[in-house]
Parts: structure tokens; C-alpha cells; sequence
């Protein structure tokens, strides 16, 4: 049996999917009469607290989230496999939105804008895309799509993570012993890392000031499509003012929805949108869950399994 148990989404959408997939393995939904103990999957987002109670008899816990952080910090979350949501729709989405804002940057959008808002004629070439460097924080699938697409425009690439990483065109690096000389060649900075006890606040003053500053008109550029908690609000205030970033592109917060009192809504080199950058298609997840449900019910080990030491 097959347990719903999502939040601030189409739950009944999903349900429905699920069922007709699936059928005859039964789905159910919270509030339908049913015996937790016979609950072998739960499909979770943002689970309340009593979500997993009862369900003694799991084998996987199957998260709507390619980040699983916040389902982790849930008090009882049972002892069973955690299942990510890993998509190639969801990483197509992803990259769009990457791609969209690295570009944006390197073409000097933000000096352009101004420019026509003073009604300006002023003539400034941006640097070649093979003179500007990307880097690339997490190098999971997201992080892997996201070079691949940027890397036939011409970009030089580099990346970021905690173990090394060979990918064709993108110059690796990992550790936090290597973090300053990543940083040190990075004119357009994109998070795409999970967030993990390490990883938190890393977008901070003292990582901005250790960015390129000599190649883009008005300073380096950050891309956060992460978690809002790989953020320092504060310092992106701060690092936007004083010219130590010349843009910011934020899909996450640290409090969503942002708060209509954060100075960010006001600064016109902060590029703002509400957490849309990668959503999870229900037709390609239906696909995906019910795959792995009908795999592992035949005898197939889980894949896109969590690593709860690391995080993800």
C-alpha cells in the first residue's frame, strides 16, 4: 500500500495519477480507512508531525523533493530507505532557469536596464561567454545539467564539491581546502548544493568578497536555486550596496514567502522569483514513483537512495 501524505500541494491530483498507474496496488490517502501497519511506501512533502506514525511496516520513504533537508529534520521520521526525486524534467526546468539568469549577467543586463531607465546611450561590450568564468557550486544531476547546457555557450566552467568530480569541460574542485581558489577564478557564482550542516550560510560577505572583480562591469554575480538556507540575507544586502556583488539572481529565502518587509523587494540589482525555478511535474513523478514501486516489489534494490550522513 501506497500512502499520500503531501502539503501545500495537489495532493488529490496526485492521487488520482498514482492510482491509475498503479492499479490494483492500492493508494490512500490521509483520512481514507486504512491500516497504517500495511503502509509499505509513503510518498511525503513537508510532512506534519504525526505523518509517519503507526507505519511500521515501511520499505521506502519516497520524497516529492530533489532536497530532502527539511524532510530530515522531521522528529520522527522512521528508520527506511528515503527515496529523492530524481528527473530529467525537473533538471531540464532547472537549467532553464540557470542558464536564464548566467547569461543575463554576462550580458550586463542590470548596467543595461539602468542605462534605458536613464534614457542613456551608452556603448559597453560585455566580455566574450569564453572569458567569463561560471562557477558552479554541487555537482550532483542538477549541477551536471546545468554545465552540460552552459558549456555549448561558450562559458569556462568550474566546480565545486565535497568529493572531486570529472566532467568533461568544467575544471574540478573540491573541499574546503580548495574553496578560496574555486572562488578566486568565479566571475557568475550559481548554488545549486544540498543543504547540509556544512553548507549552510555559504553565501555569506566572506564569500562574495573572495570572488572575481576584474572581469564583469559592476562586479561578480550570484545564482541561488538552492535552499534558502545556503543564504545570508544580511550580507547580500549588504555585498549588493557596497558594490562587492554587481547582481544577485534568488529563488530561495530564508523565510518563504520573502517577507514584504525584506530590503531585497527594493534593490534593483536583486532579481527575484518566488521558488519556481525547478518544480516537480506530476505526470513525469507519477512515472517516476510508480517505477520504483513496481521495480522494488519485483525484487529491485531502491535507486536515488538518501545518504543520511551526507545529507543527501
Amino acid at each position: 500500500m501506497l500512502l499520500l501524505h503531501l502539503s501545500d500541494v495537489d495532493e488529490a491530483n496526485w492521487a488520482e495519477k498514482l492510482r491509475a498507474e498503479l492499479s490494483p496496488y492500492p493508494v490512500v490517502r490521509r483520512g481514507d480507512g486504512f491500516d497504517p501497519a500495511a503502509v509499505r511506501y509513503v510518498f511525503a512533502w513537508k510532512p506534519k508531525p504525526e505523518a509517519f506514525d503507526g507505519l511500521t511496516g515501511l520499505k521506502a520513504v519516497l520524497s516529492l523533493g530533489a532536497g530532502v533537508d527539511g524532510l530530515l529534520k522531521h522528529p520522527r521520521l522512521p528508520d527506511a530507505p528515503i527515496v529523492r526525486f530524481v528527473d530529467a524534467d525537473l533538471s531540464q526546468r532547472m537549467s532553464d532557469y540557470v542558464v536564464a539568469h548566467v547569461t543575463m549577467h554576462h550580458r550586463l543586463y542590470t548596467r543595461f536596464r539602468a542605462d534605458q531607465q536613464a534614457r542613456r546611450w551608452s556603448q559597453l561590450y560585455p566580455p566574450a561567454a569564453s572569458e567569463t568564468t561560471v562557477g558552479i557550486m554541487g555537482m550532483g544531476v542538477l549541477g551536471q545539467d546545468a554545465a552540460a547546457r552552459l558549456r555549448p555557450l561558450g562559458f569556462t566552467l568550474r566546480s565545486w564539491s565535497r568529493t572531486p568530480k570529472a566532467i568533461e569541460g568544467v575544471e574540478g574542485f573540491a573541499g574546503a581546502e580548495t574553496f578560496e581558489a574555486f572562488l578566486a577564478g568565479t566571475d557568475i557564482l550559481v548554488n545549486l548544493l544540498p543543504l547540509t550542516p556544512e553548507t549552510t550560510g555559504i553565501l555569506n560577505y566572506e564569500t562574495f568578497g573572495k570572488l572575481r572583480r576584474d572581469r564583469l562591469d559592476g562586479g561578480p554575480a550570484i545564482v541561488n536555486a538552492a535552499r534558502g538556507g545556503h543564504q545570508r540575507e544580511a550580507d547580500i544586502v549588504k555585498a549588493l550596496g557596497d558594490g562587492t556583488l554587481g547582481a544577485a539572481s534568488l529563488d530561495v529565502f530564508e523565510t518563504e514567502p520573502l517577507p514584504t518587509s525584506s530590503p531585497l523587494w527594493d534593490i534593483e540589482n536583486c532579481y527575484i522569483t518566488p521558488h519556481i525555478a525547478a518544480i516537480s511535474d506530476p505526470a513525469s513523478g507519477v512515472r517516476y514513483f510508480s517505477q520504483i514501486i513496481r521495480d522494488h516489489e519485483a525484487g529491485e534494490p531502491l535507486i536515488n537512495v538518501v545518504d543520511r550522513q551526507r545529507g543527501y
